[in-house]
């Protein structure tokens, strides 16, 4: 068992498959890191291996909100506090990698496609050791936050694809409300 481990993502909104990624790291280390990528607006970039990640509509929630979320899912799952820290970590500045995971965590990743492959090569290319949870195809992925938002968007069911903390803060924040209104100037164009 590794006594540093991490997992990152932007948890643009945390569903049940970023749950399994989760306590699948939670498993391999004694303390768990998790890093919040794209922490704010000023920290992401277009990168032609996930075109649409740096978009504001992919991107509902700020930092602080999904940091309140995982330890919310965190707890649920109840793990004690002092076994995970929650820190933003700027994926697309890997010369700022050092200042918020310490080097000698080993990061654990899962791998879909080439974003996945591009986060691999960016964190050993930058002497970090990596630990490949899984990897499956594109077709094998299952759930994603894009299809997550997309139901949140349009009404339809989504509360079963989320843990249940996760669910009652979308309601409480009424993040829906928020995402017609980042839809607003498409619209009106």
């Amino acid at each position: 068992m590794d006594r540093l481990g991490a997992v990152i993502g932007r948890f643009q909104i945390f569903h049940n498959d970023h749950l399994k990624y989760l306590l699948a790291g939670r498993s391999l280390c004694e303390h768990l890191i998790i890093g919040i990528t794209n922490p704010d607006p000023s920290q992401s970039k277009d990168d032609s291996a996930a075109p649409h990640r740096h978009l504001s509509s992919s991107n509902p929630l700020t930092y602080f909100e999904r940091y309140v979320m995982l330890k919310a899912v965190l707890n649920e799952f109840e793990t004690p506090h002092h076994k995970f820290s929650i820190v933003p970590f700027p994926i697309n500045f890997p010369e700022l990698y050092s200042y918020y995971i310490p080097s000698e965590a080993v990061f654990y990743l899962t791998i879909y496609d080439s974003w996945g492959k591009k986060k691999l090569e960016l964190l050993s290319t930058h002497g970090l050791r990596t630990h490949v949870i899984w990897e499956k195809s594109p077709e094998e992925k299952g759930l994603t936050g894009t299809e997550v938002r997309r139901r949140i968007l349009f009404d339809e069911a989504w509360e079963q694809l989320v843990p249940n903390s996760v669910s009652q803060l979308i309601l409480d924040w009424n993040i829906r409300a928020r995402m017609l209104l980042n839809l607003r100037p498409a619209i009106d164009d």
